[in-house]
This record gives C-alpha cells, sequence and structure tokens, in this order.
C-alpha cells in the first residue's frame, strides 16, 4: 500500500484520498496499485456500499508522475495504471468523487466513470493527452462525447486546454459546483445518504445504467490502451516530454 494513498472505512464508506501534496499529488505506480487494491476490497467487503475519492481541498491531482511513468511505463493490461481503470470502470457500487484544484490528465478522465463528481469553484480540468503526444485513456474518447457532444469532446480533447468547473459542469463531467470550504464535507453527505439506501436496488441500478455501454468501454479502453502505449516511443512524445521537463515550448514543426 502507497503511502501517499489513504483508505478509511467509515460508516459504510470507503474513502481513497490522494494524498501527495509535495508533487501535486501527481500518482506513481504504486499510487496507482494501491487504488486499484482498494477499489478491489471496496467490491468484496459487503460492509461498503459507496466510495468517495478526494485529494486535498487544493489539489485533485497533476495527472501521472511523468518521471516515474517514464521510468516505469505501463507494459499492459496488468499494470498499475490500467489496474485501476479496470478497477473504477467496472465498479458495482456507486462512486463519489470531491474535486478541488487541477484534476489533470486521468484526474478528470477518471471522473467519467464516477457517479457523482462534485467540484469546488477553484477546480481546473484538463485532459493534455493531445499536447504530450499520447492518446485519451480510461475510454474518455468514448465517453466524453457521449456526454458533451462531439464538438465539446474534440475541444477539450484535442486542444487539450485547461477548463473550469462551469465548463465541467456543462459537458457533464460534473455533477454540482460546491463552495470551497464545504466540498469535501457535502461529498460526505452525499456518499453515506447513498450508504443509507437499500444496497441492492442501487447496485441494480447503477448496472442497468452502465451495462448498455460495458463492453463498448472495454474496447475503448482496449484500443486507447495500446495506441497509448505505442504512442509513448514515438518522436512527437519524446519532443513533448523533454520540452515538459526543459520548460519550454514543444516544437512540432519537424514531423
Amino acid at each position: 500500500m502507497s503511502t501517499h494513498v489513504k483508505v478509511n472505512n467509515s460508516n459504510r464508506v470507503l474513502s481513497i484520498e490522494i494524498d501527495r501534496a509535495e508533487r501535486k499529488n501527481a500518482i506513481t505506480a504504486d499510487m496507482y496499485q494501491a487504488m486499484a487494491d482498494a477499489l478491489r476490497a471496496a467490491e468484496a467487503d459487503p460492509q461498503v456500499r459507496v466510495v468517495l475519492i478526494h485529494g486535498k481541498p487544493d489539489c485533485f491531482t497533476a495527472g501521472n508522475d511523468l518521471k516515474d511513468f517514464l521510468e516505469r511505463p505501463p507494459a499492459g493490461d496488468n499494470s498499475p495504471v490500467f489496474q485501476f481503470l479496470q478497477a473504477i470502470a467496472s465498479a458495482t457500487k456507486p462512486i463519489v468523487a470531491a474535486v478541488g484544484g487541477p484534476a489533470v490528465g486521468i484526474g478528470t478522465t477518471m471522473l467519467l466513470h464516477c457517479d457523482f463528481v462534485y467540484a469546488a469553484p477553484n477546480a481546473r480540468f484538463q485532459m493534455p493527452f493531445v499536447t504530450l503526444g499520447l492518446v485519451p485513456e480510461a475510454a474518455s474518447s468514448l465517453l466524453l462525447p457521449m456526454l458533451a457532444g462531439y464538438q465539446r469532446a474534440a475541444e477539450l480533447l484535442l486542444l487539450g486546454k485547461p477548463f473550469t468547473a462551469e465548463k465541467a459542469l456543462a459537458a457533464g463531467i460534473v455533477t454540482e459546483i460546491v463552495p470551497d470550504g464545504d466540498l469535501l464535507e457535502y461529498a460526505v453527505e452525499v456518499a453515506e445518504g447513498i450508504a443509507a439506501l437499500p444496497p441492492s436496488s442501487v447496485r441494480m441500478t447503477k448496472a442497468l445504467m452502465k451495462s448498455r455501454h460495458a463492453s463498448a468501454v472495454r474496447e475503448a479502453m482496449a484500443a486507447e490502451g495500446e495506441k497509448f502505449r505505442a504512442q509513448l516511443g514515438s518522436p512527437e512524445a519524446k519532443e513533448a516530454m523533454q520540452a515538459f521537463f526543459e520548460k519550454r515550448k514543444p516544437d512540432f514543426s519537424r514531423f
């Protein structure tokens, strides 16, 4: 279990806290593994009825820790990041997310698999896959157009620019915008309210809503994963990553 992922079980709610403030909650392979394990434990525990995912009030997650990611790139479907994505996509119990501050890359795409997403006004979302020479993941190439419509999804995925909580709400990524100081308390209250409902009815209702697209999500995630791994070694991605570490603008003019 990673020391940067805190797991707590209270009132039938299993909370997963991303806790690496010194690196803006950037996620390492060990952290992905810890979150995947926590999600699987929640599925197996009959006393857990809801999962709550959150970071710090000023930062949900800056996305992948690029140094760790490049040193230990995902080699296949059993890598920690894909274990996490498969676990969150296939979860049968409701997932609530509380988002404050940056939610970059997987910090945004994981929300597409959550059932309730509450964001503070300071939340800033971004999916910079294309700008890093990569492709989207977490079945976001399927789910975001379904939620937001093609043109809005194209703007968010192709341009890769940061966007506000209001824009995330309009795109269907966020359920509600909650005042900064109330965010986590509000999300906990919602999670505990869900936990008090008839558990089998809750799970069956979620399954009915998700089942029609489950196979398409799995196919999209597999296709994205294959292309993502291929792009990691591409000249465009190498230029983008090198520019990131050198703190300069990448130059894609020669490709």
